[in-house]
């Protein structure tokens, strides 16, 4: 799932769903079967026009009188003529990602399959323009603002009762209308309007959690699913947050010690980590990212954390850790503060942070209790603790027991793990999987990061696994090319003699 610390860090969640009727999966909706109403569009990213629909959905299923929300989606049509039956479904992260928002981006995955499916992008209810619970964006507030706690739960506050004034939104439980059960109704929704028998599921990070679902509530609907970085209902993500990002980064300090270079550059990494821990918070200046006015800014463990987390997401990010690490540790903060940069650049905003919430908060939180998880050394409590304030002040909607379980599935899976993620490691696939039973396959791609179908080989596999003519052939498909995507070795600055001793030489490694 998307780190939380900076995006999350604003808003909230609610409401009180009734469990009644949350409490059956129901069943496909009658009459909608090949009902799309389809315009052709442009998207941002993506070259060629599209067609865009929309379904009308109860915002509350207890109410069916009441104004519906419309929910929207794009499908790339297949090139061929006579294409297959089945579209793919990209189901995105977050929670609060547009799926729209991401197409232009995400095609060059489905390009292959694209020969003969369609390629559809559902805004999940709450995100892009289907009913979003987008707050105002904080970005140009001062850095001092931004990290501090009391403002960002006044920020909160603030952000519901702006989503209180929405035109879909007649009270503050309707916030807790927006949960993975609901989104997923409205998915099924879409299908029928295609008039697709069965569909194609491919989904990343918490949009691993929205496929488990719909497999769950519409099992006969699915053919193939492929689970990329998966967060299930269960993993109490503020909990889990904190021992896999530990996990993570200590695997980063033990990768340096083993590379040669790297240990003879950073002999001392994990005291010089410790150090810098703390010596925090202290006072530094730096330059803010969107205004460029120099701001003095407490540097707190929280802010820190947050900058080795977002760098471990991505393996070329955390390479240069080690360099960054050391670097802050005598007092330069430039590295941390450009890798930190270098992710969240462009992604607030396509990011639903009211909606975000309204997951986490009714489906994540409420179990955060009850969690084994125990947390990091480094990471501690501070993410549970942050979720926990932010979901005190916002309705919390209620979540049916059993979208916590997993059932066997009855159509081939194939779970997919990066190694070196810190957010969904393979701990969380393997469980998975074994819970999806004889029909579902994980592969672990060693070297990867959060989220590996971009990663060398594995899009091939992508097809392959979808494409294939039955379910003996799909769960064959050969992955064993994931074995060769290699890890990135630590970076290393390049060094002048003008750096060492004012003179200008060659550069030096």
């Amino acid at each position: 799932m998307r780190p939380a610390a900076r995006v999350a860090a604003i808003f909230a969640i609610s409401a009180a769903i009734g469990a009644a009727w949350a409490a059956e999966p129901p069943a496909s909706e009658p009459g909608r079967a090949g009902d799309a109403r389809l315009v052709e569009c442009q998207i941002a990213g993506l070259r060629n026009s599209v067609l865009c629909g929309s379904v009308e959905r109860p915002l509350d299923p207890r109410q069916p009188t009441r104004a519906p929300i419309v929910v929207r989606y794009v499908v790339v049509p297949a090139m061929a003529r006579r294409k297959l039956a089945d579209p793919v479904f990209l189901l995105a992260g977050g929670p609060g990602q547009s799926a729209i928002g991401v197409a232009g981006a995400t095609m060059a995955l489905f390009a292959r399959l694209n020969n003969r499916r369609d390629i559809v992008f559902v805004d999940q209810r709450g995100t892009g323009s289907s009913a979003p619970l987008q707050c105002k964006d904080a970005g140009t507030e001062t850095l001092a603002q931004q990290s501090d706690p009391d403002r960002q739960y006044t920020l909160t506050m603030e952000c519901k009762e702006a989503l209180l004034k929405l035109p879909y939104i007649a009270g503050a439980s309707d916030l807790g209308l927006f949960t993975t059960t609901l989104a997923v109704r409205d998915l099924d929704a879409v299908r029928a309007a295609l008039g697709a028998e069965r569909i194609d599921l491919v989904g990343a990070s918490y949009g691993t959690r929205v496929a488990l679902e719909y497999q769950r509530q519409f099992p006969s609907r699915v053919r193939r699913s492929v689970l990329d970085g998966v967060a299930p209902a269960d993993m109490a993500l503020p909990a889990s947050f904190s021992v896999d990002n530990q996990a993570a980064l200590d695997a980063l300090i033990a990768a340096c010690a083993a590379e040669p270079a790297c240990a003879r550059a950073h002999p001392e990494l994990r005291r010089h980590l410790a150090e810098l821990l703390q010596s925090l918070p202290r006072t530094m200046k730096t330059q803010h990212p969107l205004t460029g006015r120099d701001e003095d800014v407490v540097l707190s463990r929280a802010k820190v954390l947050g900058a080795l987390r977002s760098a471990l997401y991505v393996p070329a990010f955390a390479a240069a850790l080690p360099e960054a690490i050391d670097a802050a540790a005598r007092g330069d903060m430039r590295g941390l503060s450009g890798l930190n940069a270098a992710f969240y650049s462009g992604k607030a905003n396509q990011f639903a942070n009211g909606m975000h919430l309204s997951v986490v908060c009714a489906e994540d939180v409420p179990r955060l209790a009850a969690s084994t998880d125990k947390p990091g050394p480094d990471f501690g409590n501070a993410s549970a603790r942050f979720y926990e304030r932010m979901c005190s002040g916002w309705p919390r909607g209620e979540v049916p027991a059993a979208f916590y379980d997993i059932a066997k599935s009855p159509a081939p899976v194939l779970v997919l793990s990066g190694g070196l993620d810190p957010a969904t490691p393979p701990r969380h696939g393997e469980r998975v999987a074994k819970a999806l039973g004889p029909l579902a396959r994980h592969v672990v791609v060693a070297n990867a990061g959060h989220g590996v179908l971009g990663v060398g080989c594995m899009r091939d596999v992508l097809y392959r696994f979808i494409d294939a003519v039955d379910d003996d052939q799909a769960m064959a498909v050969d992955a064993g090319c994931a074995a060769g995507v290699p890890r990135p070795p630590a970076f290393r600055p390049i060094v002048t003699e003008t750096t060492r001793s004012g003179s200008a030489s060659a550069p030096s490694r």
